[in-house]
């Protein structure tokens, strides 16, 4: 009868086990898919706000200026002076102000 107590002991524990185990991995899948909509939401706000982040010991990725897409053609292709028309046509900026935008940028990449 001593044998008896000890399984029906070891059973329960064991079914405790289970149960808690169960539980356990019901809150890690919990957990993951808040972890994941907080990714989203915080990408979201990255791209709204225009930052550059770059995964650790990476060099910072370029930010293209919205609108620019011509000057940064332009820069791909080593035309500099044609950069720096097309950013004075697309801003109206002066030819000084232009030069250090395009040099700015050109830097960046």
């Amino acid at each position: 009868m001593d044998y008896g107590w000890l399984l029906l002991g070891i059973l329960v524990v064991i079914l405790i086990g289970m149960q808690s185990s169960a539980g356990a991995g019901r809150k890690i899948q919990r957990v993951e898919r808040k972890l994941d909509q907080v990714e989203r939401k915080l990408d979201a706000v990255i791209e709204h706000l225009g930052l550059d982040v770059a995964a650790p010991g990476l060099p910072p990725l370029p930010r293209l200026e919205p609108g620019l897409d011509e000057v940064h053609e332009f820069l791909r292709q080593g035309q500099k002076i044609q950069a720096i028309k097309a950013y004075r046509e697309s801003t109206g900026a002066g030819l000084k102000d232009a030069k250090e935008a395009v040099e700015r940028i050109a830097g960046e990449r």
